[in-house]
């Protein structure tokens, strides 16, 4: 979903399987900021996090572990909560854990809000798909959260209609605007898809998936490549095909893009894999007509997929219980019965690779009750996800995508522009933070 919207995601997934003002405050334990004093006796941890019905899920930690009670205050999501970490670490009175987006944890570590758990976690790391526990790396040695889900992209396409127009499901990039171009010629008050300017998210995950790095470093200094040859690559395809005519260029989540799901006025969507959930309140009328494929690919030979939406646990260093802090985390996100709950109560699609089928997921959505291995190709899919290069200013990128692309789709006039705006407004607010940033 674009970003900040969590919520929204979570409740498209809870949709999909049927499924108070709080104080920031640190543990009250006694231990050193580091979390490397000796623990003894009880230890009390606190989780910010905003999944639903994440206390049920820690209540099952509880009752097993009694010498390790952690207590959830539910919190907002996004930018809101990124804010309140930050200000709360520099008060050092952060919660022990909390659940973080992957875009948000440069900020977070840069802000020195987020406790390196490398030592207490690194043997989970084949629980994830690499592409994911990269995100949780930042490319060094170093891992400050552990994955919890993930929103792998994929393509959702109207069955009945491609049928009903001739049309193949597109393997690669060069197919798909192809297939566009032929639904428009064959039936000109319809569109495979739409390019939406408002989500910023969706974009990232089409660059991700091309193999942009959008933020990567060079010794102590960022290097923004949001104009980098992959990123251009996946804007001139959109900007070609909206220039054309060949989609619709309007917003998604209106009442106007509704209709149009639910009429087939719009017989396509790039979209994640919690899409489901969406289409049953969007589209309403569409149940067991749409079917879900693989994201076209820039090369067939080199599978990969993008990311759209997702979450980590995080160990900030306020915590006076590092170690037992990242025990909670790791089994939160690796436990079996921790994962079932997660997917049961949380409405979430887990990172981790071996929870991603059966259980919950054994079915397919009811609005996909035509497609049984709906899940199985989810898993799938969600392995071949690319490595994703987050910075410590996403949220100044993603709101110039959303003023810049604005723009430029509502005019039609190409993307190259907005692209470079993108990558200016980037790099200047990099230096106005204090940022050392290489050429």
């Amino acid at each position: 979903m674009p970003h900040a919207t969590y919520r929204g995601l979570a409740a498209a997934m809870a949709v999909l399987l049927g499924a108070t003002a709080l104080t920031a405050c640190g543990s009250s334990d006694s231990g050193d900021r580091d979390g490397t004093a000796a623990e003894s006796g009880p230890v009390a941890l606190t989780y910010w996090a905003w999944a639903p019905n994440m206390d049920k899920v820690a209540e099952l930690w509880n009752q097993k572990n009694p010498n390790i009670k952690v207590t959830v205050q539910k919190q907002a999501s996004g930018d809101d909560l990124v804010t309140k970490i930050i200000t709360a670490a520099k008060a050092h009175q952060a919660p022990d854990l909390v659940q973080a987006e992957y875009q948000a944890l440069p900020t977070l570590v840069s802000n020195d809000a987020l406790a390196d758990i490398s030592k207490e976690v690194g043997g989970a790391k084949d629980a994830f798909a690499p592409g994911l526990w990269q995100q949780t790396t930042l490319g060094s040695d170093a891992v400050y959260a552990l994955p919890q889900d993930s929103g792998p992209l994929m393509f959702f396409y109207r069955t009945d209609l491609f049928q009903q127009y001739g049309l193949t499901v597109p393997t690669t990039w060069d197919e798909f605007a192809t297939t566009a171009k032929a639904l428009k010629a064959k039936a000109p008050d319809k569109a495979l898809t739409t390019f939406s300017s408002n989500d910023s998210g969706l974009f990232a995950g089409l660059a991700q998936q091309a193999g942009a790095q959008w933020w990567t470093t060079e010794g102590q200094k960022w290097k923004v490549g949001i104009d980098d040859p992959a990123t251009k690559k996946v804007a001139d395809f959109w900007s070609g095909l909206v220039a054309e005519g060949a989609i619709d260029n309007q917003p998604m989540y209106t009442p106007a893009w509704n209709k149009a799901l639910n009429t087939g006025e719009q017989i396509g969507w790039v979209s994640a894999v919690w899409a489901p959930g969406v289409l049953t309140t969007a589209a309403p009328d569409t149940s067991g007509k749409w079917a879900m494929a693989p994201l076209p690919q820039w090369d067939a030979s080199k599978p990969a997929t993008g990311s759209w939406g997702g979450s980590t646990t995080a160990v900030t260093t306020d915590s006076k219980h590092k170690a037992a802090a990242a025990k909670f985390a790791t089994w939160l996100n690796t436990d079996p019965q921790a994962l079932a709950a997660l997917v049961k109560e949380s409405g979430i699609y887990p990172a981790a690779s071996a929870a991603q089928t059966g259980g919950a997921l054994a079915e397919a959505p009811d609005f996909f009750a035509n497609q049984p291995d709906f899940y199985t190709k989810a898993a799938e899919i969600a392995k071949t996800t690319a490595p994703a290069a987050w910075g410590p200013n996403v949220n100044v990128a993603y709101t110039s995508f959303k003023d810049e692309f604005g723009k430029a789709a509502k005019a039609k006039s190409g993307f190259g522009a907005a692209l470079t705006a993108m990558q200016d407004a980037t790099v200047a607010d990099l230096k106005k933070q204090g940022f050392e940033v290489a050429q």
